[in-house]
């Protein structure tokens, strides 16, 4: 299975809430793939209806119409009905369907026990900034998932942002990271704007630059290449703001308090296991 089938209904998505909704808009925005390439499913049909009409994809009226034919099945259901989900359309599925999961927890065994003997399936941790392209994904492959299945991953997941292949072991940690760390983020930019009202900023100012500062400190982590710290001390300029703003943050343990957060998520995760 090298790509996805054009002109077919090649991917399967059963859940069309938050994360599914989100992976579904971002391929098309980003023409990975054209709305007929798409059948949804969702046990509440306005949901599935409510996508389907800001992306033009298509509604199954079962689990089972979603699946049959599908090269990709994308399941983003909750996770205590992953299994379930999976054991509906296990007869429907086609022999070589690739099975992506981004339910948070669910393991490859369990998914793999869940289907047909020899399904492929990758599971995938994306998070919701997707919907703008901007999402950071990482995927771990079962036993019988291919190079070709890894690279259909890689290629959606990339066409919604980025994305890296890692060990099922680091998924916990991925979860704690990138999974919940955009509300992490939310509170920091909401936090920065929170100080510049404080100082005198109209909010929708305070806002925006807050957001926008965020926004381009992360581009420059990304793109220059250069450590954190080297891109921190080209802004910390000796008896400046700056430095003066960084030992208020270490006084306070903000970076411990971020990195316990991140800690925490992963236990979490862990737990839902």
């Amino acid at each position: 299975m090298d790509t996805v089938r054009a002109g077919t209904a090649a991917v399967a998505v059963l859940g069309a809430g938050k994360m599914g909704g989100a992976l579904v808009r971002g391929w098309v925005t980003a023409g990975v793939l054209l709305p007929g390439d798409i059948r949804l499913y969702d046990t509440h049909a306005a949901t599935a209806e409510q996508l389907a009409g800001a992306t033009g994809a298509g509604v199954a009226a079962s689990a089972a119409d979603a699946v049959a034919g599908a090269d990709v099945l994308v399941v983003s259901v909750k996770p205590p009905v992953a299994v379930p989900s999976l054991a509906a359309v296990r007869d429907a599925l086609s022999p070589d369907c690739l099975v992506l999961s981004v339910a948070a927890g669910v393991r490859l065994q369990t998914l793999e026990a869940a289907l047909p003997p020899g399904s492929p399936v990758i599971r995938v941790m994306p998070n919701t900034p997707a919907l703008l392209g901007a999402g950071a994904a990482a995927f771990c492959r079962g036993r019988h998932a291919t190079d070709a299945h890894a690279a259909v991953a890689t290629m959606l997941m990339e066409a919604v942002g980025r994305a890296v292949e890692v060990e099922e072991r680091h998924m916990d940690a991925v979860t704690g990271l990138s999974g919940s760390g955009p509300a992490y983020l939310y509170l920091i930019i909401e936090a920065l704007a929170d100080g510049g009202v404080q100082a005198g900023l109209p909010r929708d100012v305070a806002r925006v630059l807050a957001a926008q500062t965020a926004l381009g400190a992360a581009r420059m982590v990304l793109e220059t290449g250069e450590h954190t710290a080297e891109l921190k001390d080209a802004v910390t300029t000796p008896g400046g703001t700056t430095i003066t703003g960084l030992a208020v943050l270490e006084k306070a343990g903000v970076r411990g308090a971020l990195m316990e957060a991140v800690q925490a998520a992963a236990e979490r995760a862990r737990e839902l296991e």
